[in-house]
């Protein structure tokens, strides 16, 4: 037992070290736990021989992140999404294939061998990619959701590859086994529901175990839920995810599929459920933690010593691999015109051999495929290939998107042939409502962005809008802020946006000057920039919100539109007090000070007003303060859906 403590203690020393520092030099999670790996294991040697053992223990993080990928999924929305899933997905693992399938046999390996090894290249990491793109926001991405379709065809197509592959077993490979089989079998024997059966039987009970998990998803998995949240434990709410996860792998296990594509197909049933977000809550620690624990057995388990014998063809059969992935992505990415820096995320991205790699190769040596010497070998390429990925996105970070940003920049600014009474500098989902507001009061506005997107976006509803940084001077001019009464800045850069006031209120006086503010002290530095008017752009929202969900609580409507005002004229009354504490750069203490005392003094009053009896009384004789319907959700419904 002391070994398992200690060992355990090793894994997460090693992570909770690594992965900081990584993630702090914009290396990201996945390589601080690949370098972890390696430091402990190849290097100092702290772990040995159980890092391959644990590997498959660990590699239920990967059937854990496809149970939440398939819970994210509708069945309708990957109907959305067939013509990329199967042209897109399809077309690269297709082609991937054929090429490395082409090469292997140049080099004098059969075709069996060949198809196998371009199979198991042809796959990405899944794992990888979706962690990285959530760390760098990139999943809202052209790119990423590209990548994320061709990412999930491969997952799928594991199903036939694993199916497809034991048809391909050498001759050779087979009479060896055959002779090693007895001693085998006394040593250890799997657990299979389709050992011996022929081909008929095995294909029916591969339905009727699919069928039990996509009915038995639909069917009983809500009563079944519902039964454990009466209990109200969460902890037996975690075991029961845990055992549907566990249940469903076991039983692809069992009649010889993939866990990870039959939690994947689960979850895809159970999108639609009401329980999805608490599924996705109970599972997503353990899924981290194993999938850290899976990165981390992969940097441990990198053979050195085979490493270093063959270090020549090792790295050439790794970059030639990236290589061609990321030549047939681009392919791709022109048929499919994929455009931009998005056309190198997806190429980048995908360029890496996966963890189902690992998986197929052993699927493959135990169905004699593949020779033992050469699974070795290619699953060193498989872990370089990992290895290198958290490289390819620095290199898509630092090169190649500020490259395209550059010349996105240099773009000439759109000639401005009209004038308004009102400039607007940035028309996001801010200042598309201001605009609106003013234009449909007969108020003559000029629309800047200095996002070629967006102002596309807005020609195509009639919103006639210029491309171009209002920051310039130059820019401004021409729009006519000479002549102009007003400027709403709703630009997203603080910086840019205090430099605007600035300068506004230096070289046009004249001109009032409204503006949005992030948070509480933009809007002070703002003020201190000389802007007429600011508003944080969460505050008069939240106020709303909050006051109607009073209401929805059963508070009554003039109670609640009480306590909101109380709110307003609380915060009103104490802004110039704070903003002066914050004017003293150096006394950041009498400034919170303030603060503080502000919040406690908003408790004290709207407590009172709660227990004011004159209210209450009020409230009983006022017929123009009613309780709404029970059903009204129409308020504020609509608004952020209507922005371009």
């Amino acid at each position: 037992m002391t070994a398992y403590f200690i060992q355990a203690f090793i894994y997460l020393c090693a992570a909770v070290i690594a992965v900081p520092i990584a993630k702090r030099l914009g290396l990201g999670s996945v390589l601080g736990y690949l370098i972890a790996g390696v430091v402990i294991g190849p290097i100092i040697g702290l772990v040995g021989t159980e890092t391959n053992t644990l590997q498959h223990f660990a590699e239920f993080g990967v059937v854990m992140m496809l149970f939440l990928v398939g819970l994210e999924l509708e069945p309708r929305m990957l109907w959305d999404m067939r013509n990329k899933l199967i042209g897109l997905g399809g077309l690269q693992v297709g082609l991937s294939t054929l090429v490395v399938m082409g090469i292997a046999m140049s080099f004098g390996y059969g075709w069996t061998i060949a198809l196998t090894v371009g199979m198991i290249f042809s796959l990405s990491s899944t794992a990888i990619v979706l962690q990285t793109f959530n760390e760098k926001s990139l999943s809202k991405t052209e790119g990423g959701k590209n990548a994320f379709s061709v990412l999930l065809f491969q997952d799928i197509a594991v199903i036939p590859m694993l199916a497809f592959i034991p048809l391909l077993a050498l001759p050779e490979l087979v009479e060896k086994a055959q002779s090693l089989a007895q001693t085998a079998a006394e040593h250890h024997e799997e657990m299979s529901l389709v050992a011996g059966l022929p081909g008929w039987a095995y294909a029916i009970v591969v339905l009727l175990a699919i069928a039990s998990v996509v009915v038995g998803g639909h069917f009983l998995s809500r009563p079944l839920f519902r039964y454990v949240a009466s209990s109200g434990l969460r902890e037996i709410f975690t075991a029961t995810a845990l055992m549907l996860v566990i249940g469903i792998a076991a039983l692809m296990s069992l009649v010889g599929l993939s866990p990870a594509l039959g939690t994947f197909l689960a979850g895809v049933v159970l999108a639609n459920s009401e329980f999805r977000h608490e599924l996705e809550s109970n599972i997503e620690p353990f899924k981290g933690l194993l999938l850290g624990l899976f990165f981390i057995t992969v940097g441990a388990g990198i053979n050195f010593e085979v490493l270093f014998a063959n270090i020549a063809p090792v790295l050439a059969m790794t970059f030639a691999v990236m290589l061609i992935k990321a030549l047939v992505l681009l392919v791709l990415a022109f048929i499919f015109k994929i455009r931009g820096s998005d056309r190198w995320l997806f190429a980048l991205s995908l360029a890496q051999a996966g963890e189902f790699g690992f998986v197929l190769l052993s699927y493959t040596v135990q169905n004699h495929v593949i020779p033992t010497e050469l699974a070795q070998l290619l699953s060193l390429v498989v872990a370089l290939s990992m290895f290198l990925t958290p490289g390819l996105f620095i290199l898509f970070d630092k090169v190649i998107l500020p490259r395209y940003e550059k010349t996105e920049n240099t773009r000439e600014p759109d000639d401005i042939n009209e004038k308004g009474t009102v400039i607007i500098a940035g028309v996001g989902r801010f200042g598309q409502i201001v605009n609106r507001l003013l234009v449909t009061n007969g108020v003559k506005t000029v629309v800047l962005d200095h996002e070629v997107q967006q102002v596309e976006n807005l020609r195509k509803i009639n919103t006639k809008s210029f491309y171009g940084d209002a920051t310039q001077p130059d820019l401004l001019h021409t729009a006519g802020i000479d002549k102009a009464k007003m400027l709403v800045i709703a630009i997203d850069d603080p910086e840019r946006a205090v430099g605007l006031v600035e300068y506004i209120k230096h070289t046009h006086p004249h001109v009032i000057v409204m503006a949005r503010a992030f948070d509480r002290r933009h809007l002070y530095r703002l003020r201190n920039a000389g802007a007429d008017f600011m508003v944080s752009e969460t505050f008069h929202s939240a106020l709303n919100l909050g006051k109607h969900a009073l209401i929805r609580l059963g508070v009554h409507p003039f109670k609640a539109e009480q306590q909101r005002a109380t709110f307003y004229e609380t915060e009103v009354t104490h802004k110039d007090t704070l903003y002066d504490a914050w004017k003293q750069v150096t006394e950041d203490d009498k400034y919170l000070v303030h603060y503080r005392d502000m919040f406690i003094q908003l408790e004290e009053t709207l407590s009172a007003a709660m227990k004011d009896e004159r209210y209450r009384s009020f409230s009983k004789m006022e017929r123009g303060w009613t309780p709404p319907p029970k059903n009204n959700h129409t308020e504020f419904s609509q608004s952020e859906n209507d922005e371009a």
